[in-house]
């Protein structure tokens, strides 16, 4: 028995090793994405809970939210790092990331189970997202999370192109496209729970 406590927790620690040296190598690429992995998996893991998400998947909206963006590894530097607005071409390549983040994870034993929950992160509610056009409760429950929270923390984040978003801009972006872009329960969740988001979905950086 205290064998197999031991090598329980020895894996766990080897997975949140590679977890971390994932999201470094991607940070080392890619300046915006400093901090704003962690950003993400902070609010996902909050507004999971408030959702009434517990278990193995909360924990794996948590991880699978810190390596939502892995894929960007494999797009071109001069692409992701662009300042300005990215050509119909340059946008094709970044529509990848989610595919290519889904083709990493899914070569670890211990890291497959996330690995849908990144590949459909920046699918929408009405089936005009990517990679694959799901839409409605087809899209995994992590990835409609981690969509909403990636969203929130893009547009209070200041981008060498624009300034932060405001909290309260911010949130009603995200009900003008509840059941467009958005889960509506989860856009719900935010507008009955506004003063309780405002506190635990607040990233660095923005303005409140």
């Amino acid at each position: 028995m205290l064998g197999k406590l031991l090598s329980f927790f020895r894996n766990k620690e080897v997975y949140h090793d590679i977890i971390e040296s994932l999201v470094a190598a991607l940070e080392a690429k890619d300046a915006y994405t400093s901090g704003h992995s962690q950003r993400v998996s902070d609010m996902a893991y909050k507004l999971s809970k408030g959702l009434g998400i517990r278990g193995v998947e909360l924990q794996n909206i948590d991880i699978s939210a810190h390596l939502h963006d892995i894929g960007k590894i494999g797009v071109p530097d001069k692409i992701l790092n662009k300042n300005g607005k990215l050509l119909p071409h340059e946008w094709e390549y970044i529509k990848m990331h989610p595919k290519i983040g889904f083709d990493i994870l899914n070569k670890s034993k211990g890291l497959k189970s996330i690995s849908e929950n990144v590949l459909y992160h920046h699918e929408r509610w009405d089936g005009k997202g990517y990679p694959k056009g799901l839409s409605g409760i087809d899209i995994p429950l992590g990835s409609r999370v981690i969509a909403v929270c990636d969203s929130i923390d893009a547009m209070t984040s200041v981008r060498p192109y624009r300034q932060a978003m405001g909290f309260e801009e911010c949130i009603k972006e995200i009900t003008i496209n509840s059941g467009l872009m958005f889960d509506p329960v989860i856009v719900q969740y935010i507008e009955e729970n506004i003063d309780t988001v405002r506190r635990f979905l607040k990233p660095k950086n923005t303005i409140f």
